[in-house]
């Protein structure tokens, strides 16, 4: 019986500190968070990656970042060819700000919906009182409020001071809800690949890099930012990973 270890890479998971501490994988891949950058890119230590790469990887990071992640080649083992490169940097990803505000348990946000896009404010997009959204209110649990802005506000912002970044979006949601109470915490997060909006082109919803073993990427980057992309992108991972068994 062959055992087939099968790795998910997400953006959003695998490539972010926990307790301020970088994660390891089951492979021991050292994905370290980069700390001059201010959006999580993970590094790998390109030794490691080929000698610990045994059966089959499936990557799911922004195509961008992705390419400096991989090596071109390490020995006699061609990782990523010029081609493969090329259609991954024609990737284009919109970028946006995330604000999180925490409450203490027993506050009451006193809004009439769970989530409201914002189509009249030059900043803000979109509102969640996430607990509520997510059906999960409880006495004793905090409610949590998300708010994601416009993509022209984070680009026009993409290098600008975090904590005026901040601010701005604070000051614009005070006036679409004023009513909301200070809360114990702000999180604000640079959201730099937001959306996609140029996919790879000509792809089936992944790319396989290497064969033997396989090694093969997918996620929204190579179809379109919505849940049907990222099914789709899925399937075709499933569909690739299912011809190698």
């Amino acid at each position: 019986m062959t055992l087939v270890l099968l790795i998910f890479i997400s953006a959003a998971i695998a490539l972010a500190p926990r307790d301020g501490v970088p994660m390891y994988s089951e492979l021991s891949l050292a994905k370290q968070i980069s700390k001059q950058s201010p959006t999580p890119v993970f590094q790998l230590d390109h030794g490691a990656f080929v000698s610990e790469l045994r059966l089959l990887m499936c990557l799911t990071p922004p195509a961008i970042p992705l390419i400096s992640t991989l090596p071109s080649a390490h020995g006699d083992i061609n990782i990523i060819n010029e081609s493969q490169k090329q259609q991954l940097e024609s990737v284009s990803y919109s970028s946006r700000y995330a604000l999180g505000l925490f409450y203490e348990a027993g506050t009451q946000i006193d809004v009439p919906w769970a989530a409201q896009y914002i189509t009249d404010n030059p900043c803000i997009r979109f509102i969640s009182i996430d607990n509520k959204k997510r059906n999960i209110e409880s006495p004793e649990i905090g409610p949590s409020v998300v708010v994601h802005t416009t993509v022209t506000f984070g680009s026009e912002h993409l290098d600008s001071d975090p904590a005026e970044v901040q601010q701005l979006i604070l000051s614009h949601l005070e006036k679409i809800v004023p009513s909301l109470p200070k809360p114990a915490g702000i999180k604000c997060q640079k959201w730099r690949y937001s959306q996609v909006t140029k996919a790879v082109p000509n792809c089936s919803g992944q790319m396989i890099l290497h064969t033997q073993p396989l090694l093969i990427c997918g996620g929204d980057g190579f179809t379109r930012s919505n849940f049907e992309g990222c099914i789709d992108s899925a399937m075709s991972l499933a569909e690739a990973v299912k011809s190698h068994l």
